[in-house]
């Protein structure tokens, strides 16, 4: 069995090392390098990394991994597509050699955001293992692998872990663009026209967000209730950045409509119920949140909607509900996922010493 990883790079140099040695199970590891102006390329080379150097003008995602996947020797019994901020944890290569029996594609569990203490917070099944013949990668921006034989076979294999350990400071400045060309090319892709305007949005422009997600839901493609349950939100989000406040909670409510079974949505809609100060209904979603322990493995999580967040709001509406033992229950479970937090522990002192007095 002959294992390859391949990916691209540009100035990631602090990335190269830990990288490396997470990947050094494989037969062979091909970097395409889109031009580093940092030192990237020669660590690389240092290590034994077979790195290729190609500029590629305008760029597009697509193009730079198929131009490393290019690079794969044809005798490859499987690619692995990884890219230098993320870490194969140890045995992996053998997880793979005993779980392998031909599929065309695998799957692995993916822990996109690592929280404070080293836990996963955000994780979901991702799928770049791949034999080399079968696919290709489509789209300028958050590319994908298809396959072009029609002969996709998969297989999950759980416990074969890789974690993104991101580089915050990062641009992305040609996300926008390159969202806006991949919609253009292929208007009827839902995935795309669903980040499209969730981008629009992180640039604050409300109103072309408003009409991009609505378009997504209106794809014949768009059929994941998660990520709809998401451009609903996003709708939310926005109409709240304008102060169009009944339209924001309309699409809060659709959103719960359309995928009951996330917490995203309630925590969301409290989070603009607290703003109004209307702690009933704060409290009214958080306890419909909480009832909902199923963390699903998607990348369409938030994180304050697993964190210390709905414990912390919670506490917050009990207390001004005047239930103060309660408060002071939801204070603790707060405390638990985010026990440094100065203002919730300032809470909990102030809660204790009411509940003394009385």
């Amino acid at each position: 069995m002959k294992i390859v990883v391949y990916a691209i790079s540009k100035n990631e140099s602090k990335f190269v090392n830990r990288w490396y040695e997470s990947m050094k199970e494989a037969d062979e590891i091909i970097v395409l390098d889109t031009g580093s102006t940092d030192d990237t390329k020669e660590k690389l080379e240092k290590l034994g990394v077979k790195v290729s150097q190609t500029i590629i003008e305008p760029f597009r995602f697509d193009t730079a991994r198929n131009l490393a996947l290019d690079l794969v020797p044809d005798d490859a019994t499987l690619c692995i597509s990884t890219d230098l901020d993320e870490v194969f944890e140890t045995g992996w290569r053998e997880l793979l050699e005993k779980n392998y029996h031909g599929e065309t594609r695998i799957s692995y569990t993916y822990n996109w955001h690592i929280d404070d203490n080293g836990n996963p917070d955000i994780s979901f099944h991702a799928d770049k293992i791949h034999t080399k013949k079968d696919y290709k990668w489509t789209h300028p921006v958050h590319e994908v692998l298809t396959n072009i034989n029609n002969n996709e076979t998969r297989k999950l294999i759980p416990e074969l872990v890789i974690n993104h350990y991101p580089d915050s400071n990062k641009s992305r400045s040609n996300y926008l663009n390159l969202l806006e060309l991949s919609v253009l090319e292929d208007p009827e892709d839902d995935r795309n026209m669903h980040y499209l305007g969730r981008e629009y949005m992180y640039y604050n422009r409300y109103q072309e967000a408003i009409d991009t997600l609505t378009r997504h839901l209106s794809l014949k493609k768009a059929t994941w209730k998660d990520e709809r349950c998401a451009s609903m939100r996003f709708i939310a989000r926005c109409y709240k950045n304008l102060k169009r406040f009944d339209e924001s909670i309309m699409w809060y409510e659709k959103a719960i409509q359309e995928a009951p079974y996330l917490r995203d949505p309630y925590v969301e809609l409290a989070m603009l119920y607290y703003e109004k100060e209307d702690y009933d209904k704060v409290y009214l979603y958080l306890k419909q949140a909480l009832k909902i322990t199923n963390h699903k493995k998607t990348y369409i999580n938030e994180l304050f909607s697993w964190n210390e967040t709905p414990y912390d709001l919670l506490s917050i509406a009990c207390y001004y509900k005047g239930l103060l033992p309660e408060s002071l229950y939801y204070i603790d479970e707060a405390l638990k996922l985010n026990s440094s937090n100065e203002r919730i522990n300032k809470n909990k002192e102030i809660i204790e010493s009411i509940l003394k007095e009385k």
